[in-house]
């Protein structure tokens, strides 16, 4: 019996010397790094392989391997493996890659040797992530306002795709979450993990992609959420800004999130307007009433699309502005452009050198007024108007005119043989017998004034009596 216990004690000895020497012969490894920050465009880190070179073998293999994220052993992910004999000089440094789940602060390696068998304890712990999705995202459709009724709550998603080329990071399901509340414009406090938020207090959120001590460029916009009593106002945002170009297209309008929605423009309500968004390339103040659910808000901008009033001082087509006897008439362009420019068409042809805005118009046909507003809001407004002759040789006396403004028939324009400059006389008789007009001098310009139509499509009678008495007589029949 005493001999089997000597022989035990000795047995016991042996082992835990031979666990000492183990463990000098591989010692912890040393890192070339403090934390593994690495991404899709850098993951390459190194370790320092320390050990007792006389007691190791030719055929030895040295294995690297890692932790979990608690620095725990139990279930260890290899990163290298050495070929055998390659490493013979401690303090060699060997490179691996992290693997791309990665995601803790206190990650740890070691390293084994085949030849003989020995483990090394773990190095000191590190950071380690793996920035799969490493850009800017976003949360609330892109909308920077959020409202809740007294007593609810307001929740907050990060969009999946959302719009444009937007980067989810919910398309990597390694990546984790942590949201946060503003409490200076720059500081915050931590609020929860996850992929959304419940909202119950006011205050401005956003939310980051979970890299720890890690700096990233993975977090989404702000969105300040606020609580509405019924009637309270909300905010509404415009996708080109206010004010905005609206050369470059149509702003989106949109209004913090609800159950229902009608949109208004300076007071009047937009038939049909009736969704979270609307689009629009004009100036006005827009609003918006937002049903919640149990209570409701409005919402209000008064947007401004950059543009510049302008106005000419003449009729624009199809309406026919007569040249004067003098042989010209004056036009002029009004507006509040910035930096503009003018241009003046004849008939589809640019007037060289008319680069004002007057113009002189000695010719008769159809003429365009442009006007370019060539700084900031880079825009354009366009005037389209005709000119023709006071006294245009017309072959035929009309029996038929219609003075309702469109530029045609509107006055009964007779041959020249009979206009002003003639002296012959022209007298107007109604249906009743009743002179209506009377002239020596006819200027192509009768009804001078609105004709009174007491009956459908009412008939003149005309008398032209030429200087050497010659006579015409005929009806003129008046159509609206």
């Amino acid at each position: 019996m005493r001999n089997f216990t000597i022989i035990n004690i000795v047995v016991v000895v042996l082992l835990l010397l031979s666990g000492h020497i183990s463990a000098q012969i591989v010692h912890p490894p040393g890192l070339q790094f403090s934390a593994a920050c690495a991404s899709p465009s850098f993951n390459s880190y190194n370790v320092s392989v320390n050990f007792e070179a006389a007691l190791i073998n030719p055929s030895n293999q040295f294995v690297l391997e890692l932790s979990n994220e608690t620095g725990d052993f139990s279930t260890p992910i290899v990163l290298f493996t050495s070929a055998a004999g390659a490493i013979t000089v401690s303090g060699t440094l060997i490179n691996f890659s992290v693997p791309t789940d990665i995601a803790g602060e206190a990650f740890k390696v070691r390293v084994k040797s085949t030849d003989p068998v020995a483990t090394s304890s773990g190095s000191i712990a590190f950071p380690a992530y793996y920035k799969i999705q490493d850009t800017p995202f976003t949360i609330n459709d892109l909308n920077s306002t959020g409202v809740y009724c007294s007593g609810g709550s307001y929740l907050l998603t990060i969009d999946n795709p959302g719009t444009g080329d937007n980067d989810s990071p919910l398309q990597y399901p390694s990546l984790t979450f942590n949201w946060f509340k503003e409490t200076s414009p720059t500081t915050s406090d931590f609020v929860a993990s996850g992929a959304s938020l419940e909202v119950s207090e006011p205050g401005t959120y956003f939310v980051e992609t979970n890299y720890g001590t890690c700096s990233s460029n993975s977090f989404s916009n702000r969105v300040t959420v606020s609580q509405a009593s019924s009637g309270g106002t909300s905010n509404i945002s415009s996708s080109l800004g206010n004010p905005f170009c609206s050369s470059q297209g149509l702003t989106t309008l949109t209004a913090t999130s609800g159950a229902s929605y009608q949109w208004f423009k300076d007071g009047n309500e937009i038939i049909d307007a009736i969704n979270r968004t609307y689009e629009t390339n004009e100036s006005g103040v827009y609003s918006v009433n937002v049903t919640l659910g149990s209570c409701s808000t409005s919402a209000s901008i008064d947007l401004d699309a950059n543009q510049f009033t302008s106005s000419i001082d003449i009729p624009e087509a199809p309406v026919m502005n007569l040249l004067p006897a003098s042989g010209t008439l004056t036009v002029t362009v009004t507006d509040t452009a910035t930096n503009p420019e003018y241009e003046w068409y004849l008939n589809e042809t640019l007037i060289t050198g008319a680069i004002n805005n007057t113009y002189e118009a000695t010719q008769v046909g159809r003429y365009k007024a442009v006007i370019k507003q060539t700084a900031g809001c880079i825009s354009s407004k366009e005037y389209l108007f005709e000119i023709q002759e006071t006294f245009p040789d017309v072959p035929n006396i009309p029996n038929l005119i219609s003075p309702n403004g469109d530029g045609i028939n509107d006055t009964w324009v007779i041959p020249q043989a009979y206009i002003s400059g003639t002296n012959t006389k022209i007298t107007l008789i109604s249906s009743q017998g009743e002179i209506v007009f009377q002239t020596n001098d006819y200027q192509n310009n009768w009804p001078v004034e609105a004709l009174d139509f007491k009956d459908v499509n009412p008939v003149y009678y005309y008398i032209i009596t030429t200087e050497t008495q010659q006579t015409k007589k005929g009806s003129i029949t008046v159509i609206k």
